[in-house]
């Protein structure tokens, strides 16, 4: 069973900067899609980046030039580096990954922006 686990979030003022990473342990596999969604009080859990094993990306309109995310494929981890934070980027921020027929989501870790 694949696990994931992150680390790295925490409080932050605006404009400061924060990474986050996720390992997946338990997959003797390289896990097809990693990425970051996120869930902000009373809203719906929204993409913030994912990226395939091959290297292509996806970013939410709102983060694209503030946010970077990369891989280490052999270790199926993902990290995501979030510069110039807004409040607005405040949440709980979820690893995730694919693998035909299967998705994991981690824990979550809190990312809170102060104004």
């Amino acid at each position: 069973q694949v696990q994931l686990v992150e680390s790295g979030g925490g409080l932050v003022q605006a404009g400061g900067s924060l990474r986050l990473s996720c390992a997946a342990s338990g997959s003797s596999f390289r896990l097809n899609v990693m990425g970051w969604y996120r869930q902000a009080p009373g809203k719906q859990r929204e993409l913030v980046a994912i990226k395939t094993s091959a290297g292509s990306t996806n970013y939410a309109d709102s983060v694209v030039g503030r946010f970077t995310i990369s891989r280490d494929n052999a270790k199926n981890t993902v990290y995501l580096q979030m510069n110039s934070l807004k409040p607005e980027d405040t949440a709980v921020y979820y690893c995730y990954a694919f693998h035909p027929l299967s998705t994991y989501w981690g824990q979550g870790t809190q990312v809170t922006v102060s104004s």
